[in-house]
């Protein structure tokens, strides 16, 4: 049975069908979409293609969308009467899935912008704020992201920042079904590269900065960047408007690539777009000064840390060109923060930490541990404290610079496990300690729970604890198994 994917897409619009990707949950008449390997080229990674194609054939697959070069293989298929089914070649198959899935679940033309942030930091934070402004106006809003997916009536913890083509097309579904205004979704490099945003139409995109990271999955620095670069260059709908970071190297390579995307940033570097100025910076939060063609106007936040300067402006930067007004954003003032992006735990009065400022954040990364500890310097606090450490099984380059950026950020350092995976913890910390050496005083305490517990034993009225890695994770991956554990949680409990 002969078709092209425009007869199938008309086909399944008219009678919506199952589409699978996974061959082990295709049922009788199933459209099984045959997608390459997940990991990247080098990687010990068997392609399995061939195999599940047979599978979802011996399942009763009613169409195959697979690579051209399986056709003979859907041809010996056919010649058994009991396998006989449609094949439908393609070149890309994760394209196909994306028009697939769009014209299936009635995504191809949405009544609200969906709104795309991506980069190495920041996204959650651009999110949540992205997520506050539009609710603000009396919206309702549906977000895709690392803490969780959720629209009005509905929220699931996520398991992936960026969830798989179908996942996002039936998300983006339900959010029509909830009548929301405007769906924000957290793009990542894996996804991007994977083509996981394939049929959606974007409204808006946000490049927060590049720095490295998930260099165990992206060939280097520039292939990381190229993955980001999509979101920019390769989605559909080319009027969507766009907010670039002016201050990051990355940022800037592509505001030269794409002129008409809106710069943000410090003055100097964002002419054209949006200025913002930090005014003051200290426990208590920002007062910063905005510039947008010609106008001037203040805003204060309890946020703290030029990152976060950097992650209002790029929302203020988007929300500009989608028809928010100056006045909208004093919607931020009361903007607290995310769970686990510099999340200040109350302390008690007296007894211990008393005085002292306690924050959990998700900093996993180099950049992002110097953002941190800069943000909790610059506010003023006497010494900082930093308890972290490197996940297992993930890129081991960037284990001694992490530590470098705690020996030249912080008064103390307090190595420890993070999600250790199937690595020995203290392998993973025999790792990061070259980067160490020079730090001020530095301790190491494989057991996370003991070294929280350090910090806040040499903390005085006046420091700063940064626990910092896991975020808004409530849980330990140790092996294969994720364990409960929340710092937030563990905290309360040891200033208890």
């Amino acid at each position: 049975m002969a078709m092209t994917l425009q007869e199938l897409c008309h086909s399944i619009r008219k009678n919506p069908r199952a589409l699978r990707t996974d061959s082990r949950k295709v049922e009788a008449g199933d459209i099984f979409v045959a997608l390459p390997p997940a990991a990247r080229v080098g990687a010990d990674v068997a392609d399995q293609r061939a195999d599940h194609i047979q599978d979802a054939l011996r399942r009763g697959a009613g169409i195959v969308v697979a690579d051209p070069a399986f056709a003979p293989l859907l041809a010996s298929a056919a010649e058994d009467g009991s396998r006989n089914c449609g094949f439908l070649p393609v070149s890309d198959t994760r394209a196909a899935l994306g028009r697939l899935a769009a014209a299936n679940f009635g995504t191809e033309h949405l009544p609200f912008p969906v709104i795309g942030v991506t980069g190495t930091n920041g996204k959650t934070t651009c999110a949540y704020l992205l997520e506050h402004a539009w609710k603000s106006r009396g919206a309702r809003v549906g977000v895709l992201g690392t803490v969780s997916y959720r629209w009005p009536g509905h929220e699931e913890a996520a398991p992936l920042t960026t969830p798989g083509c179908l996942e996002i097309h039936e998300c983006l579904a339900a959010m029509r079904r909830a009548g929301v205004d405007a769906a924000i979704m957290e793009v990542s490099s894996h996804a991007l590269d994977q083509n996981r945003i394939a049929g959606v139409e974007f409204a808006g995109a946000v490049f927060t900065n590049l720095t490295q990271d998930h260099l165990d999955y992206h060939d280097g620095m520039e292939d990381y960047f190229s993955a980001k670069k999509k979101l920019f260059t390769s989605v559909p709908r080319a009027d969507k408007v766009m907010a670039v970071n002016a201050d990051d190297p990355y940022g800037r390579r592509l505001l030269a690539e794409i002129p008409r995307a809106v710069p943000f940033g410090s003055a100097g570097n964002a002419d054209g777009g949006l200025c913002c100025e930090v005014l003051s910076d200290t426990p208590a939060g920002m007062e910063l000064r905005l510039s947008w063609q010609g106008t001037s106007w203040p805003l204060n936040s309890p946020l703290v840390g030029k990152h976060n300067a950097s992650n209002l402006s790029a929302v203020i930067a988007l929300c500009l060109q989608m028809g928010f007004t100056p006045s909208d954003f004093s919607c931020f003032h009361d903007f607290f923060g995310v769970s686990g992006r510099l999340e200040r735990i109350p302390v008690p009065e007296t007894g211990r930490g008393a005085g002292v400022g306690i924050f959990v954040d998700y900093a996993h990364t180099p950049d992002a541990l110097t953002r941190a500890q800069e943000a909790l310097r610059d506010a003023g606090f006497s010494r900082i404290i930093t308890v972290f450490g490197c996940g297992g099984d993930r890129d081991r380059t960037k284990r001694p610079l992490m530590g470098k950026s705690v020996a030249s950020g912080s008064d103390i350092a307090i190595l420890t496990s993070d999600n250790p995976r199937t690595e020995d913890p203290e392998r993973i910390m025999d790792d990061v300690m070259p980067g160490l050496a020079g730090g001020k005083d530095i301790h190491r305490e494989a057991d996370r729970r003991r070294a929280l517990a350090l910090a806040l034993e040499l903390a005085r009225p006046g420091d700063a604890v940064l626990v910092a890695g896991k975020g808004h994770e409530p849980y330990q991956i140790i092996g294969t198994v994720k364990h409960p554990f929340s710092d937030q949680q563990t905290l309360r409990e040891l200033l208890q």
